[in-house]
């Protein structure tokens, strides 16, 4: 196994010297539930958008993670979670990392949604979508970017007029993530067209089955249809389903933080556990013969070393109610590239017939590492601006 040192989260000492281990408890706990529940066929449940039987065995695996409480640790457990702070935030992630074990299906709802609704959402839309939302029973997608608008939130078009108790939308949306399986939509709408386009976009709750959308899926180039375009037209939703206040949603977007602070740790781990894989296949044991092919290797383990490096000092600041800054933005740029760099090294070290596997598809899907998430120049600007103090951009509402 690839061995990056597993150094501790800075600040995490002084709960280990007075013998106080939250995370150790809940990552021996953890583990042992694992070891029970955790099948083959589960581990597969993760790979992809799951469709027919396949969703139905993984929605089976949620309600099983949720009854446990392994669903979403960070959660409030009034809400169905475990208070989980970041250090235990971060054991969770590792230990399913480890194993290759699917967390709930609705991976975008668990991190952002949910935690609007906990935020913002009426007493009534706690009650109603928090609890399905957990378990998987309603699997939710998230209508930001459209044709004209995807870095640029601000630039949405999609309208909603109002019309007595309802409002009426009409519009597109595009790369919605999981919206060929989704039940609901978070749904950022434009409901002000003469004021700043910051101050006019509000955000809505829309059951993805009402008259009126089409949902049309997007094969990628790896064969999976990840994503989707969702058509609006003329579409009636109770002016009850808004999330937060009408023409606040620029509010709801920004301001929502994700109670999974330790999220951004996904991205080495991901790394680290395709590293090892690509030095495990028998495939490898010659072609790493080459000094230039260990050269990269030896590159891209320096790579996910300094990402875990610059998580660590994230959390850091973050268990001391510190500002990250721009600490993400650079992870999620280290990320990209890294990706990139290891989905090229697999075929040059695995040959050609590497194509036709998991790696080829990962070669694909690698592409999109640099755009999906915040594009590499939307990053570089953050980084630029936030992280070095450079001019801002102009701005122009």
């Amino acid at each position: 196994m690839t061995d990056l040192g597993d150094p501790p989260i800075p600040g995490a000492e002084a709960d280990e010297a007075s013998g106080d281990d939250p995370a150790g408890a809940l990552r021996a706990e953890l583990r042992a539930w694992l070891e029970h529940e955790l099948t083959d066929d589960v581990v597969r449940l993760g790979q992809g958008i799951p469709e027919g039987e396949d969703l139905a065995a993984y929605r089976r695996w949620n309600r099983r993670l949720a009854d446990a409480g392994w669903a979403a640790p960070a959660w409030p457990a009034e809400y169905g979670g475990r208070n989980a702070g970041i250090d235990e935030q971060l054991a969770y992630l590792e230990e399913m990392s480890a194993l290759s074990a699917p967390g709930p299906i609705n991976t975008i709802g668990v991190a952002n949604i949910a935690p609007a609704i906990m935020t913002y959402g009426t007493p009534e839309q706690q009650e109603r979508f928090l609890r399905p939302l957990l378990r998987g029973d309603e699997i939710w997608s998230q209508g930001m970017s459209e044709p004209d608008a995807g870095s640029d939130l601000a630039s949405l078009q999609t309208r909603a007029v109002a019309d007595g108790g309802e409002y009426v939308i009409n519009g597109q949306k595009t790369w919605n993530s999981m919206g060929s399986i989704a039940d609901w939509c978070q749904l950022y709408v434009r409901t002000d067209p003469d004021v700043p386009k910051h101050k006019g976009i509000s955000c809505f709750l829309v059951d993805l089955r009402t008259p009126g959308i089409e949902i049309r899926p997007v094969q990628t180039i790896t064969g999976e249809r990840t994503f989707s375009e969702l058509y609006f037209t003329d579409v009636h939703i109770p002016a009850s389903s808004a999330l937060g206040p009408i023409d606040g949603g620029w509010t709801v977007a920004m301001t929502t933080l994700s109670f999974e602070r330790a999220g951004v740790a996904r991205l080495h781990l991901g790394l680290t556990r395709k590293l090892d894989r690509l030095l495990a296949d028998p495939r490898a044991t010659g072609a790493l013969g080459d000094p230039r092919l260990r050269d990269r290797v030896a590159s891209i383990y320096a790579d996910i070393a300094c990402m875990r490096w610059m998580t660590n000092r994230s959390l850091a600041r973050m268990r001391n109610d510190q500002p990250t800054g721009a600490d993400g933005s650079m992870t999620k740029l280290a990320w990209g590239r890294a990706e990139q760099k290891l989905s090229a090294l697999a075929l040059d070290v695995l040959g050609m017939g590497a194509t036709t596997d998991e790696w080829g598809t990962n070669l694909a899907a690698s592409r999109q590492t640099t755009i999906a998430g915040g594009t590499t120049e939307i990053n570089l600007n953050i980084v630029a601006e936030m992280g070095l103090g450079l001019p801002r951009e102009p701005r122009f509402d």
